[in-house]
Protein backbone atom coordinates (compact mmCIF):
# COMPACT_ATOMS: atom_id res chain seq x y z
CA UNK A 1 0.00 0.00 0.00
CA UNK A 2 2.43 2.53 -0.65
CA UNK A 3 0.59 5.48 -1.88
CA UNK A 4 2.89 7.64 -4.07
CA UNK A 5 0.19 8.04 -6.34
CA UNK A 6 -2.39 9.28 -3.78
CA UNK A 7 -3.02 12.98 -3.49
CA UNK A 8 -3.25 13.29 -0.09
CA UNK A 9 -0.04 14.44 1.89
CA UNK A 10 0.33 11.90 4.81
CA UNK A 11 -1.87 8.71 3.57
CA UNK A 12 1.63 7.39 2.64
CA UNK A 13 2.36 8.17 6.20
CA UNK A 14 -0.57 6.57 7.88
CA UNK A 15 -0.31 3.27 5.82
CA UNK A 16 3.70 2.59 7.10
CA UNK A 17 2.59 3.64 10.36
CA UNK A 18 -0.36 0.98 10.11
CA UNK A 19 2.39 -1.45 8.57
CA UNK A 20 4.57 -1.23 10.87
CA UNK A 21 2.09 -1.29 13.69
CA UNK A 22 1.02 -4.48 12.28
CA UNK A 23 4.41 -5.82 12.36
CA UNK A 24 5.34 -4.35 15.60
CA UNK A 25 2.32 -5.98 17.06
CA UNK A 26 2.82 -10.09 15.51
CA UNK A 27 6.37 -9.81 17.01
CA UNK A 28 4.22 -10.20 20.75
CA UNK A 29 2.98 -13.50 19.80
CA UNK A 30 4.57 -15.63 22.59
CA UNK A 31 3.82 -18.70 19.48
CA UNK A 32 6.94 -18.39 17.07
CA UNK A 33 4.54 -20.13 14.59
CA UNK A 34 1.71 -17.58 15.13
CA UNK A 35 4.67 -14.72 15.08
CA UNK A 36 5.38 -15.81 11.44
CA UNK A 37 2.16 -16.42 10.28
CA UNK A 38 1.06 -12.92 11.37
CA UNK A 39 4.31 -11.27 10.02
CA UNK A 40 4.02 -12.89 6.59
CA UNK A 41 0.24 -12.46 6.37
CA UNK A 42 1.23 -8.56 6.91
CA UNK A 43 3.49 -8.31 4.62
CA UNK A 44 1.99 -10.30 1.76
CA UNK A 45 -1.01 -8.07 2.17
CA UNK A 46 0.54 -5.01 1.70
CA UNK A 47 2.53 -6.33 -1.45
CA UNK A 48 -0.67 -7.68 -3.21
CA UNK A 49 -1.82 -3.81 -2.51
CA UNK A 50 1.17 -1.78 -2.95
CA UNK A 51 -0.12 -0.16 -6.31
CA UNK A 52 -3.36 0.62 -5.41
CA UNK A 53 -4.12 4.30 -6.29
CA UNK A 54 -7.81 4.36 -5.86
CA UNK A 55 -8.38 6.99 -3.20
CA UNK A 56 -11.83 5.17 -1.96
CA UNK A 57 -9.95 1.48 -1.96
CA UNK A 58 -6.62 3.19 0.12
CA UNK A 59 -9.75 3.95 2.71
CA UNK A 60 -11.10 1.06 2.73
CA UNK A 61 -8.01 -0.95 3.19
CA UNK A 62 -6.60 1.39 5.68
CA UNK A 63 -9.95 0.69 7.73
CA UNK A 64 -9.52 -2.88 7.38
CA UNK A 65 -6.04 -2.92 8.28
CA UNK A 66 -7.02 -1.25 11.41
CA UNK A 67 -9.42 -3.95 12.55
CA UNK A 68 -6.96 -6.23 11.97
CA UNK A 69 -4.78 -4.64 14.27
CA UNK A 70 -7.03 -4.37 16.78
CA UNK A 71 -8.11 -8.04 16.60
CA UNK A 72 -4.04 -8.51 16.86
CA UNK A 73 -4.08 -7.24 19.77
CA UNK A 74 -6.79 -9.38 21.27
CA UNK A 75 -4.95 -11.99 19.99
CA UNK A 76 -1.31 -11.31 21.26
CA UNK A 77 -2.95 -10.71 24.98
CA UNK A 78 -4.43 -14.50 24.95
CA UNK A 79 -1.49 -16.04 23.47
CA UNK A 80 0.49 -14.90 25.95
CA UNK A 81 -1.52 -16.56 28.67
CA UNK A 82 -0.13 -19.67 27.15
CA UNK A 83 3.64 -19.43 26.49
CA UNK A 84 5.38 -22.70 25.47
CA UNK A 85 8.80 -23.81 25.59
CA UNK A 86 10.48 -22.34 23.12
CA UNK A 87 11.02 -23.77 19.66
CA UNK A 88 14.51 -25.20 18.59
CA UNK A 89 14.13 -22.48 15.55
CA UNK A 90 14.20 -19.45 18.28
CA UNK A 91 16.87 -21.10 19.79
CA UNK A 92 15.54 -23.04 22.66
CA UNK A 93 17.00 -26.17 24.28
CA UNK A 94 14.79 -29.20 24.54
CA UNK A 95 14.97 -32.37 27.05
CA UNK A 96 15.51 -32.71 30.81
CA UNK A 97 17.60 -30.83 32.81
CA UNK A 98 20.20 -32.81 34.40
CA UNK A 99 22.04 -31.69 37.74
CA UNK A 100 25.75 -31.93 36.89
CA UNK A 101 26.82 -29.31 34.53
CA UNK A 102 23.29 -28.43 33.82
CA UNK A 103 23.40 -30.52 30.42
CA UNK A 104 20.38 -31.01 28.63
CA UNK A 105 19.35 -35.03 28.22
CA UNK A 106 16.41 -36.23 25.91
CA UNK A 107 14.41 -38.54 27.79
CA UNK A 108 12.09 -40.57 25.59
CA UNK A 109 8.49 -40.52 27.01
CA UNK A 110 7.01 -43.94 27.76
CA UNK A 111 3.35 -42.10 27.72
CA UNK A 112 2.52 -43.65 31.43
CA UNK A 113 1.25 -40.93 33.84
Amino acid sequence: MSLTQVGKGDMPYQVRSLYRSLLRQSRQFAAYNFREYAKRRTRDSFREHQNESEERRVQELMQKGIKELQSLKRQTVVSQFYQLDRLVVEGGKTGKQKGDGGGIMRQKDTGWD
